[in-house]
């Protein structure tokens, strides 16, 4: 006979999971905006979006105005990646196949919500994740490292190892964390140029990633510790992105070409 729930426990939260390998970087950046438009208009539920990056430098909006910003993209491209415009602000960041971008998204009933609450705890989440899988993960910002935030997650206090933006609207929330686990000299390579062409100071040290200083983890590993640590708190729903979601894409893609 099974037992009924405990009216006195609460619910756990559930979280649809899409999870996907490389595809077009724009299209991929201008995925999150189209999922959080479908969460903001009650189409979808809350989602937990984990995908292997294809080569991306994303620059930040400031970035724009800087005089090397040209030869930023053509070094970006030089190294094949492509540049791409982000609209979660910060500065240049790179990933690539090597990497776990993780975005989650949830309806917020109220234009306010806490922001600096979620840094803080999406930060302390993903260290704590790596934490599990043996990983000397802190939150906090190293000097000299690029895109500075002072909720990054690093290894070791040398290596930048996650990075987090969010994005707010009306009706819902976006929080995004770039991680980069494997091969990181392409990373150190085309960060190296796009940094000196936006004439931004950055210790090329700085800019690795997981696997310089745990040799063995792998993004699979990464993704699972990840999925592990939200599992304690949601109930996590397997689930496939829809051509619904594809076609709320189409009015982003311009807002992320360069």
């Amino acid at each position: 006979m099974q037992t009924p729930p405990d009216p006195q426990v609460p619910a756990r939260p559930q979280l649809t999971v899409l999870r996907h390998g490389p595809g077009d970087a724009i299209a991929d950046l201008s995925l999150a905006r189209g999922l959080l438009d479908r969460v903001k208009n009650g189409d979808r539920g809350p989602l937990l979006r984990i995908y292997r990056s294809a080569p991306t430098v994303a620059f930040g909006g400031r970035d724009r105005f800087l005089s090397g910003f040209a030869e930023a993209i053509e070094a970006a491209r030089a190294y094949d990646f492509t540049p791409a415009l982000r609209t979660l602000g910060g500065r240049a960041a790179a990933y690539h196949p090597g990497s776990l971008v993780v975005d989650h998204i949830e309806p917020a009933p109220r234009v306010l919500s806490p922001t600096q609450d979620r840094f803080i705890r999406f930060g302390e989440m993903y260290a704590e994740a790596l934490r599990d899988i043996g990983i000397d993960a802190r939150m906090g910002e190293i000097p000299g490292e690029y895109c500075p935030g002072e909720h990054s997650v690093n290894v070791g206090g040398r290596i930048k190892a996650i990075g987090t933006a969010q994005r707010v609207v009306g009706g819902a929330w976006l929080f995004s964390s770039s991680i980069i686990v494997e091969d990181p000299d392409p990373i150190r390579a085309v960060l190296t140029d796009v940094q000196a062409a936006l004439g931004l100071a950055w210790d090329p040290a700085t800019g690795g990633s997981i696997s310089e200083l745990h040799p063995g983890i792998t993004v699979d590993a990464v993704e699972d510790a990840v999925l592990t640590r939200y599992a304690r708190e949601y109930d996590l729903v397997p689930g496939e992105l829809t051509p619904e979601d594809a076609q709320a894409t189409t009015g982003h893609l311009d807002a992320h070409r360069l």
